[in-house]
Parts: C-alpha cells; sequence; structure tokens
C-alpha cells in the first residue's frame, strides 16, 4: 500500500516535467509535494515548490529541445523514503540523463527530494 500511494505521487510529480505547457507545470507539482518540500539537487538544496518549479522548468527548456521524463523502475520503499530510477531523453537522439530520486512522504505527499543524476549519454 505504500509502495503505491509513492508511486503515484512520484508519478504526478514526473509529469510535470512532460506537461503539455508551462502552466499546468505548477498545477502538477502541488498535486505531489507538500507546499515546503525540500529539493537537495544538483546545485544544492532549495525549498517550496517553487524552487522545485524552477528546477522543472530548467530540465524542461533543455538546450536540445523538450525532453521527456520517464520512470524506468519499480518504485521500492524499504522504510519512510522511496526510491526510483529515470531517465530524461530529449529529441532527435539528443543528450540522454539517467539517475535516482530518493523521496520521502508526508501525508501521502512528497516533502523531500534527493537527486542523484547519472552520466549523460548518447541514446544506443
Amino acid at each position: 500500500m505504500q509502495e503505491e500511494t509513492a508511486q503515484c505521487a512520484i508519478d504526478t510529480f514526473i509529469s510535470a516535467f512532460n506537461a503539455s505547457d508551462d502552466t499546468y507545470v505548477t498545477t502538477l507539482l502541488a498535486q505531489a509535494l507538500t507546499s515546503d518540500v525540500i529539493l537537495w539537487g544538483p546545485l544544492g538544496r532549495s525549498e517550496g515548490i517553487e524552487a522545485v518549479e524552477r528546477f522543472v522548468q530548467d530540465i524542461r527548456r533543455h538546450p536540445a529541445g523538450t525532453g521527456t521524463m520517464t520512470r524506468c523502475s519499480e518504485v521500492d520503499m524499504p522504510d519512510e523514503w522511496a526510491r526510483y530510477q529515470w531517465v530524461f531523453t530529449t529529441p532527435d537522439e539528443g543528450p540522454r540523463l539517467t539517475g535516482t530520486d530518493v523521496v520521502h512522504l508526508r501525508r501521502n505527499l512528497i516533502d523531500q527530494i534527493i537527486v542523484f543524476a547519472g552520466d549523460t549519454q548518447p541514446l544506443a
């Protein structure tokens, strides 16, 4: 049951990266995150949905073009933290970024995100 709750929040979070329009990003993030969410990302620690939205928008505006974020593993929730793997691909076989996120849930919403990005690779 915990894994299903975590998977729903994670999939809603990932859908923000793939929103058809920038205006939907905030709405999707508000459905997945607590208002005081903490993001531990490549550039350090930031707080709040607005900070996560800036992070998502930066990825959406990748120089190689609008990409697609996909969860590429099951959600594993051994304790209070859930983890999953993801892949971000850009059009025309552009750069591919892979990684693992670890998230903490509070009241069925993500209140902390730790991003572990991997190597940027061309599509195989």
